[in-house]
């Protein structure tokens, strides 16, 4: 009797944890804040920052549209399978 008894207490003290872990994980660590206060920027960072974020927006300015996939049996299909596939 007195086995079962502690495979009861394990097993209940088991439910518990995995039930507080979740909880606990949801709770925030002081010190380790993803949306922190970050330190200023100097003025060399910001136009550095901004002279890489505006070269890469004119290189995607300059990428081609992307084409629509050719579907050589989109003739052939029937009208119910062509607009379910466009969804």
């Amino acid at each position: 009797m007195i086995g079962v008894k502690n495979w009861y207490l394990a097993a209940a003290a088991a439910i518990v944890m995995s039930l507080t872990a979740d909880a606990l994980a949801q709770l925030s660590t002081p010190g380790i804040g993803l949306s922190a206060d970050r330190p200023q920027l100097s003025k060399e960072e910001q136009e550095k920052r901004k002279a890489v974020d505006d070269a890469y927006r004119s290189t995607i300015n300059k990428l081609p549209d992307k084409k629509k996939p050719a579907d050589p049996w989109g003739d052939i299909r029937s009208p119910a399978a062509n607009s379910s596939k466009q969804r």
